[in-house]
């Protein structure tokens, strides 16, 4: 059986993933005040962190009909199906991983201390966490599944592409008894939010895994130092390669003008490309608040979206206030009520887990307050950031189908 409980795992967060997450560019080094912070974070975290990790192996699974079920609970999850179903898997190890409630606790202190800087970086090493804790129960998976002639296929989660965030609840279920808090809230999302559940699948097939790029973990994984390396890190078909194909609608109507968001995709669009196939998106957001004498803002925007042949799914979504901007604390919400409002700017995801494709049908607010106060005025805003995305890279797929 491949099952364990870890109180206390090791965590040995990547510099390069946590300066990923950060949002700065691949191969950026941090210096300075960001290199003060992320030390900051790293320090408190290793004395006051509390990670933890449990894996549950069952093999009463059975995938048919569409549908995945493990231990007789049934999950619609298309994508899941498919990867189980093609590499032949005879059983699954479900997996729960937490950075803690800690992290979280003192991040939001941090920021109700008016300390924004560094509540980001705190935030952000907390997903690091998680990140790293779940690679390093894959490679403990692989280390149990070798020996026995067993392959660990990739991780699949609630709330990725073609798996529904309501499904969450009945994988918690599954897992049972847990070392650590960990509560799924009725929107489908952990609390604490470091935190994840994800299905490894198991196959005795393993020429299977080697043959199919998409079966191997390996190619996701970023830990460094795995002796059960299969394949490298990144090893994946790149955009651009034979055989591409492209889930974008490259003529889209969009609900904001094609002078706008063309002005937009160059002055407040950054892309980067990443070896993965990932894309990760950054846009600044200029406005003013609704009261105060009309006081300037800026947002910084952060979406992580998958493939381009998955149809850019959207894999994250992050707003928060521009590093050393202080305009939204001037915002009348943020005055009455500063921390209900930072949260749900900080948590909304409105398209997390969907194609990019979506924002061309996403019903919302057609005009919105240039503050964040308002939910309709958050939800316009991030169709404002989408639409743009989405604008530049159907501008850049039909150059490259041009030439």
């Amino acid at each position: 059986m491949i099952s364990f409980v870890d109180t206390a795992p090791p965590v040995a967060v990547d510099p390069a993933e946590y300066v990923r997450l950060l949002g700065y560019p691949r191969g950026h080094t941090l210096d300075d005040r960001a290199a003060e912070l992320a030390a900051m974070a790293r320090a408190w975290y290793a004395e006051h962190g509390r990670p933890w990790i449990v894996a549950r192996e069952t093999r009463a699974l059975d995938v048919s009909n569409g549908v995945v079920a493990i231990d007789a609970v049934p999950f619609a999850s298309p994508r899941l199906h498919r990867t189980l179903g093609d590499a032949g898997a005879d059983r699954v190890v479900l997996v729960g991983a937490s950075a803690g409630p800690e992290i979280e606790r003192e991040a939001q202190r941090r920021w109700r201390d008016e300390k924004p800087d560094e509540y980001f970086f705190l935030e952000m090493y907390g997903s690091a966490v998680v990140e790293h804790l779940v690679m390093s129960a894959g490679a403990r998976l692989c280390a149990s599944a070798e020996p026995e002639g067993l392959a660990v296929l990739p991780h699949y989660s609630p709330g990725y592409p073609e798996w529904d965030i309501a499904e969450q609840a009945r994988l918690r279920a599954l897992l049972g008894a847990l070392p650590g808090p960990l509560d799924v809230l009725e929107s489908g999302m952990l609390s604490p939010k470091k935190s994840l559940l994800a299905v490894f699948g198991v196959t005795p097939y393993v020429e299977r895994v080697r043959r199919a790029t998409d079966l191997v973990p390996c190619r996701g994984c970023a830990l460094v130092g795995c002796q059960y390396r299969r394949a490298p890190y990144g090893e994946r078909r790149r955009r651009g390669a034979p055989g591409r194909v492209v889930r974008l609608t490259v003529d889209g109507q969009y609900a904001t003008s094609a002078r706008a968001l063309r002005r937009w995709s160059a002055e407040r669009l950054t892309l980067v490309d990443n070896a993965d196939g990932t894309t990760d998106a950054r846009f600044r957001y200029e406005g003013t608040t609704c009261s105060n004498f009309g006081r300037p803002l800026y947002f910084e925007y952060a979406v992580t979206l998958g493939a381009a042949d998955d149809g850019y799914p959207i894999l994250s979504q992050r707003c928060a206030p521009a590093p050393g901007d202080d305009g939204y604390r001037f915002m009348c919400r943020y005055r009455a009520a500063s921390t209900a409002l930072m949260t749900a700017i900080d948590e909304e995801a409105p398209l997390a887990g969907r194609p990019l494709d979506d924002v061309l049908t996403w019903s919302r607010p057609a005009m919105g307050a240039g503050c964040y106060c308002e939910r309709d005025s958050r939800d316009h805003k991030w169709g404002i950031v989408l639409e743009t995305i989405h604008y530049a890279l159907a501008a850049r797929e039909r150059e490259r189908a041009s030439a």
